[in-house]
């Protein structure tokens, strides 16, 4: 029984771990990586083929945006998940291949007028079909054997409309350990979502830490903030540009500003307009008005039995072709525009920063963490100019961040999750931050006498004995990052501009991988369809040899 950490090792995303029970492999989610890449992500040790299923905490990219990738390079196993992150990511991930297809298009027509390499997307909306076929429902109520020997349940985590703890329950040659995965840790008394919940059984926990060297400090007045941007830019003559997560910050965004029209909050520009300029935004605000109260705090819920629905008002205009977003370019009243990505790293957000961050009297209002090596981090960090479709543009706009909005725990909330154990866990592996963030929580948990270990990314770890079976990379004698090249399935994003012989390989070690899994799978079929597959075999060969 051993875990392998893959992904958000001493990085805060492209989580992804690998655990075996039984010669039996789980993928504890299969991320993206985003932003600044400090750490090279370890490859799958394994062809995607041979990985027996994956346990899906959430939706959010950074945790399922490479199922797609798993489903193209030859996994077909099943994908456990809450029903709605199916649902999510069901929207989510044909959106990340729409991007990925949007960005070779564009990329192969340069290279096609210089004459230089052809750029093959990452995976296509077809591979992100396959994947949300392969999906599977874990609820929040009960326990289900994944494989033999291996018993997964979800627990409410707080952070994203379905989003889950996992907690594997694992037995192996008479040893039983409950492996728990944190997925992300939601902030306390967030809108329209429950707290998270704690957990108080687990001997293994690896657990997230994107806030763990750091406050949210006294919760502010959201309504407050909101309003008080509103007004002063409204009062100038310009627009609320709104850089948002699609999935869960902009429901959030649109539940605040139905109360502050409610409430007559903003004086003078009655019937502002707020554009929501997002197709994905706009399909999971209507997943998030369809889905079960389970997954709703107490307010949100209170509104739905008067009739009120919390997430939509007069003067919201949704936009989803290209022409309804050019459109708000002539939009003569002041107004708010909120549009993904939430870190301005692509999307239709980036026009909207082309046509505003020039202008004097609009806001640029942040409401979501921005990471290391983002656009959404320049112009945080205060950036006087930023280029955008091959154009400098120099930010005049207010640059403002509501402080606090974040859907993860702080250092704090995380503290009061990991001590709901009783007993203590065996050990706690700390991932999901910043290295700094990493060491701090980690350093916080060992002063009270916990076994605390922050892996770097290749790190194979024993779950019985504790022992670590394999290191991955450490930081060189002269403080440099070691850095490994990515030789397996999972090279990062920005090295997967691949010759097709190097391609055509992979595609043909896949197909071999599947054919050895599908024969072990073949000893209780008919002779008839052994019979069946044997000659199609002899005939490939023969037409090859």
């Amino acid at each position: 029984m051993d875990l392998l950490f893959l992904g958000a090792a001493r990085e805060v995303t492209g989580s992804s771990y690998l655990l075996t029970v039984n010669d039996r492999t789980i993928l504890i989610d299969c991320g993206m990586e985003q932003g600044k890449d400090t750490y090279e992500n370890q490859s799958l040790p394994i062809s995607p083929a041979q990985v027996d299923c994956v346990v899906l905490t959430h939706a959010h990219i950074d945790h399922s945006g490479m199922l797609p990738l798993l489903y193209k390079k030859g996994f077909r196993g099943a994908i456990y998940a809450t029903p709605a992150t199916i649902d999510l990511c069901d929207i989510m991930l044909r959106d990340s291949a729409h991007i990925q297809e949007m960005e070779a298009e564009w990329k192969n027509r340069k290279a096609q007028r210089s004459g230089g390499e052809l750029y093959e997307p990452l995976y296509t909306q077809a591979d992100a079909e396959g994947a949300v076929l392969l999906m599977r429902p874990a609820s929040y109520v009960e326990n289900i054997t994944i494989l033999p020997g291996v018993m997964l349940k979800m627990t409410d985590a707080g952070h994203l409309l379905g989003s889950a703890s996992a907690t594997l329950t694992c037995t192996e040659n008479g040893v039983e350990k409950q492996v728990v995965f944190s997925g992300d840790i939601g902030n306390l008394h967030q809108p329209l979502l429950n707290d998270p919940h704690y957990l108080t059984q687990g001997d293994i926990v690896v657990m997230e830490s994107t806030y763990g060297d750091r406050q949210h400090g006294e919760r502010p007045d959201y309504i407050a903030d909101l309003t008080d941007a509103l007004q002063t830019t409204f009062d100038r003559g310009g627009n609320v540009v709104i850089p948002s997560f699609a999935v869960g910050r902009s429901q959030e965004l649109l539940y605040f500003l139905r109360e502050i029209k409610a409430k007559g909050l903003v004086k003078g520009h009655d019937g502002f307009p707020v554009y929501m300029d997002s197709p994905l935004a706009i399909r999971a605000t209507n997943i998030f008005t369809q889905s079960h109260s389970q997954f709703f705090d107490e307010e949100m819920n209170a509104l739905l039995r008067q009739g009120i629905n919390p997430i939509s008002f007069d003067d919201l205009k949704l936009c989803v072709t290209a022409d309804e977003s050019k459109q708000i370019n002539f939009e003569t009243r002041p107004c708010v525009i909120i549009s993904a990505s939430g870190m301005c790293e692509a999307g239709r957000i980036r026009h909207h920063l082309k046509h505003n961050l020039w202008k004097n009297n609009a806001t640029i209002l942040f409401v979501g963490y921005q990471s290391v090596g983002t656009l959404g981090r320049q112009l945080v960090d205060g950036a006087d100019e930023v280029r955008l479709f091959g154009e400098d543009v120099t930010v005049n706009a207010q640059i403002r961040i509501m402080k606090a909005m974040s859907g993860h725990a702080d250092r704090n909330g995380l503290k009061a999750w990991a001590d709901s154990f009783s007993p203590r866990p065996m050990r706690f592996y700390i991932t999901h931050g910043d290295e700094p963030s990493a060491l701090s929580f980690a350093e916080l948990l060992q002063s009270e006498g916990n076994d605390v270990k922050v892996p770097y990314s290749g790190d194979r770890w024993d779950l019985v004995s504790g022992e670590v079976l394999k290191e991955g990379p450490r930081t060189l004698a002269d403080g440099k990052r070691q850095r490994a090249e990515p030789t397996g399935e999972f090279a990062a994003k920005k090295k997967s501009k691949k010759s097709s012989v190097n391609e055509a390989d992979r595609q043909l070690q896949s197909a071999v991988d599947r054919l050895h899994n599908l024969l072990d799978k073949s000893a209780g079929w008919s002779n008839g369809i052994k019979r069946q597959i044997a000659e199609q075999i002899v005939k490939l060969i023969k037409k090859w040899d």
